[in-house]
């Protein structure tokens, strides 16, 4: 399995930005789908997770209601978009994909990684 990011780069406060990744390979029971993001300096924190299944979907405090994942199963595709962005969203943002994810918020839950896009919010 393969995770290609794209779609970051640099903005301005208040503004939107939307992320992509693209799945590639046997990735056939990878029922969930989530975003990372991790600052300088700081952890790897969950941002948003999918289940590809239903939909249903699950969001860190710090961004509900300013930022949405969705997905196309048919494109085996996840989006990230991000509103009203604030500095403190400035990380490398990475995608990742499990297929038994309980606290979706750890990272050793998810069984592959993208190698990350940049959002830059100034």
């Amino acid at each position: 399995v393969q995770l290609v990011e794209s779609g970051g780069g640099s903005v301005q406060a208040g503004t939107s930005l939307t992320l992509s990744c693209t799945a590639l390979g046997r990735i056939s029971g990878m029922a969930f789908m989530a975003w990372f993001r991790q600052a300088p300096g700081k952890e790897r924190e969950g941002v948003a997770r999918i289940y590809t299944g239903s939909g249903n979907t699950y969001y860190a405090d710090s961004v509900k209601g300013r930022f949405t994942i969705s997905q196309d199963n048919a494109k085996n595709m996840v989006y990230l978009r991000m509103n009203s962005l604030k500095l403190d969203d400035t990380a490398m943002y990475y995608c990742a994909t499990g297929r038994f994810v309980r606290s979706w918020w750890r990272m050793i839950e998810y069984e592959f990684w993208g190698q990350g896009t940049q959002v830059t919010v100034s």
